[in-house]
């Protein structure tokens, strides 16, 4: 199917928009990425990235995001010696106690012909090594082969470069900027000093902001964006390499032997000043790392080399929100939780449907629409 547009402008330079604009320029269309700083400034620099459709959760979520997983195994195919997008597998086990939902999800996981092994703490080192297998539950763990991870700051250098020299522009020095809408059709966008960038089609990829600029605009996305908070360890060198989803902490391996380390509860300890800053306590960050270290072998000391807090891009009803305002031809959204599984499939389908005018099917339960009915 042809392009129907020649040109694009999109708002945000985190996985989203970075994916969906290569893959506009890969078909021939014109595109200014606009982005209020340098590239992953927001949610993409400070996500886990854990490549997986674990657990339970819509049928059509699950299809996009193990279509999400594929792209990522041709990219790791065609890029077999990068240190940061790896396939070594995922382990989860939950807290001891009548709320543990291990046996559930793995007869589910396996309903769906999703790799899973439910394994015991004592058999933990057969099928990946690393773990404190003192620290895992009697009800066991699941072992999720396929899974993997991606460093999101690097893929996206990645794709900038590609996206550069396809002709690609990006835009970080005019401040934030916001949709640019004329006779109730988005034209582009125009930034906090005044610059104005026309095109064809806008999206808008700019993570948890997402809601409250297309509410500026007259559309009603639902929002349930929390705190995150990510911190990023000094080089050690351990063997884990397995991405860890456990009770209290999540661990995965990160480029040049570091670790990336996040949970819940840390989360919800972030302060929020009165000016909308955010103050992150250390012994939040100690708690981190002392939960992390649990859950190693060997329970190592691990140090902070740095950490990042702010919004999570979550939509009210946790499904992905994808493509065109239907209040405003011409303006597409992508915003979503698990940006980093979705990354390249959500740039490859919001791309297909900007370029041609087409809806593709695999979108059709996340549209910004739904909001608009529901209220």
């Amino acid at each position: 199917m042809t392009n129907k547009i020649s040109s694009a402008v999109i708002i945000g330079a985190g996985i989203f928009g970075v994916s969906t604009a290569t893959q506009l320029a890969r078909r021939g269309v014109k595109v200014t990425i606009i982005n209020d700083g340098p590239p992953a400034n927001g949610a993409s620099g400070r996500s886990l990235s854990w490549l997986n459709s674990a657990r339970m959760r819509s049928a059509e979520y699950h299809r996009l995001r193990m279509a999400g997983v594929d792209r990522y195994r041709t990219l790791s195919a065609k890029l077999p010696d990068a240190d940061w997008l790896r396939f070594e597998g995922g382990l989860t086990w939950d807290a001891d106690g009548a709320g543990n939902e291990i046996d559930a999800a793995y007869r589910h996981e396996i309903s769906l012909a999703y790799d899973a092994l439910h394994v015991q703490g004592s058999d933990i080192a057969k099928v990946t090594p690393g773990i404190d297998s003192r620290a895992i539950t009697p009800q066991g763990a699941i072992f999720n082969p396929g899974e993997g991870w991606v460093d999101l700051p690097i893929l996206i250098d990645h794709l900038l470069k590609e996206f550069s020299a396809l002709g690609g522009v990006l835009v970080t020095d005019q401040g934030a900027a916001s949709p640019l809408v004329e006779g109730g059709r988005a034209i582009g966008a125009v930034t906090a000093s005044g610059k104005r960038f026309e095109a064809d089609a806008l999206l808008i990829a700019t993570g948890p902001a997402v809601p409250r600029m297309a509410f500026d605009i007259g559309e009603t996305i639902g929002d349930g964006t929390p705190i995150a908070l990510l911190i990023q360890t000094k080089r050690l060198d351990h063997p884990l390499r397995a991405v860890l989803n456990t009770p209290r902490i999540a661990v995965r391996p990160a480029p040049n032997g570091t670790f990336s380390i996040d949970a819940d509860w840390a989360a919800e300890e972030v302060e929020v000043k009165a000016d909308g800053s955010l103050f992150v306590k250390p012994e939040t960050l100690q708690g981190l790392l002392s939960e992390a270290s649990k859950v190693m072998e060997g329970n190592p000391v691990l140090e902070v080399a740095s950490y990042g807090a702010g919004p999570k891009p979550i939509p009210g009803d946790g499904e992905p929100v994808l493509g065109e305002l239907q209040g405003v031809p011409g303006c597409f959204v992508a915003f979503s939780h698990s940006g980093a599984t979705l990354g390249l499939i959500v740039g490859e389908l919001v791309a297909y449907e900007m370029a041609t005018g087409a809806r593709h099917p695999m979108l059709a339960t996340f549209r910004p629409e739904r909001f608009a009915k529901a209220s």
